[in-house]
């Protein structure tokens, strides 16, 4: 799994089924966005550890100003957002292949996963909606933006 991680002052997440109204599906204020990327051998064990390191990624600032809290420190919300193109490869031509991202039915009880274990560590979560298009918004603070991968 990928996950790439950005600091916010705050975030939503609107999702539109094809031919349908769009629906706000998640908001936070002060937290992270996490942008989920996963691939075919990805597993519960590996959703469970990206989880537990996201809650405690310690990209927030102590009173001295450097990056030693973390979400589960300052209370922050996490918008979990599901990225097939995280996958994107794009070493060959112009137009990325999306050959080693997982099959939306593979990767959505994966993320699915995720999201309870963060909200069972007692994290804030809100998400986007699978197989939908998806405009998320968000105010990057610092700005910090960090690549995790299990």
């Amino acid at each position: 799994m990928r996950v790439l991680v950005q600091r916010v002052s705050s975030a939503s997440v609107t999702s539109t089924v094809e031919g349908g109204q769009p629906e706000e599906t998640g908001r936070i204020g002060p937290g992270i966005v996490a942008l989920v990327g996963v691939t075919h051998d990805d597993d519960e064990a590996g959703a469970t550890k990206l989880a537990e390191k996201l809650w405690q990624l310690r990209i927030f600032p102590d009173e001295a100003g450097a990056m030693n809290r973390s979400c589960a420190d300052i209370g922050g919300g996490v918008l979990v957002v599901s990225q097939f193109t995280l996958y994107g490869d794009t070493r060959k031509g112009r137009r990325p292949s999306f050959i080693t991202a997982a099959r939306p039915e593979d990767a959505e009880p994966l993320v699915d996963h995720l999201v309870a274990h963060l909200r069972g560590l007692g994290a804030e979560v809100a998400t986007g909606r699978f197989r939908t298009h998806m405009d998320v918004a968000l105010v990057n603070d610092g700005p910090v933006t960090i690549l995790l991968e299990v």
